[in-house]
């Protein structure tokens, strides 16, 4: 199995070269960061119109952790274009964060079509460092689709729970690891050092479930799931919440 996975990996690194040229060359991140907020654009559309009856699950209890105000204070990890906009609750006041500032046009443009939200800040900045950000300022915390690019998942959950009030929540959405001896994980291995290239930094074979379990949350409600889409290379997935 191991020798039929370097065989293929091979074979399809080989097909792609030009994008290992221009990395080994030191360029293709700079035109990677470039791009690849154009791709997201068309990806969001599709993936929200496949994932919306669980992003609407997901999200329908989001008011019940609005503070004081009554205002939920809401931070998006990796934001991106800003596709989870429309799932979020009336009155939400919205802290964008995200490492690639070629999203903030983008983001604009979200933030136009979503006048129920009340828009604070984009800052410019990875899930592992978001000094930024207070200790205790926030209700909530999502990211979806994220956990699958960082380079440390336990820092950027631990950052998260620093910022997180007691008795907030971290909602997550992510695509992981299928299970091993399938078809699917095999293709994921096969996939991932290109797939890692042209999509990133993610990485196929991610098993972000169990950083949030060793996490220190008070509570986790977490389901595995196989989403219902498109790209069967992608449809494990986890979803759910953590509190502080």
């Amino acid at each position: 199995m191991a020798f039929a996975v370097s065989i293929l990996r091979l074979a399809i690194s080989t097909a792609v070269f030009p994008i290992f040229l221009l990395h080994f060359l030191g360029l293709w991140d700079w035109i990677c960061k470039k791009l690849f907020p154009h791709f997201m654009v068309q990806f969001s559309k599709s993936y929200n119109k496949e994932m919306a009856a669980k992003k609407q699950e997901l999200f329908g209890n989001l008011h019940e952790f609005a503070g004081s105000s009554g205002k939920l204070a809401l931070m998006e990890v990796g934001c991106g274009t800003g596709a989870n906009f429309k799932f979020y609750p009336p009155g939400c006041r919205i802290t964008c964060i995200d490492p690639n500032p070629n999203f903030e046009q983008f983001l604009i443009e979200s933030i136009a079509e979503s006048r129920h939200l009340q828009f604070e800040r984009f800052v410019v900045a990875s899930g592992e460092d978001m000094h930024q950000i207070a200790d205790n300022s926030m209700d909530v915390v999502v990211c979806t689709l994220v956990l699958c690019s960082v380079q440390n998942q336990e820092k950027v959950i631990q950052e998260v729970h620093r910022v997180l009030r007691p008795g907030g929540a971290f909602y997550f959405l992510e695509h992981v690891a299928a299970e091993p001896s399938t078809w699917n994980f095999f293709w994921q291995q096969v996939l991932r050092p290109s797939w890692f290239l042209m999509f990133d930094g993610c990485d196929l074979t991610k098993e972000s479930w169990k950083p949030l379990e060793k996490a220190n949350f008070s509570k986790l409600k977490l389901q595995h799931l196989q989403a219902p889409l498109s790209w069967k290379i992608v449809r494990p997935h986890i979803l759910g919440y953590a509190m502080k």
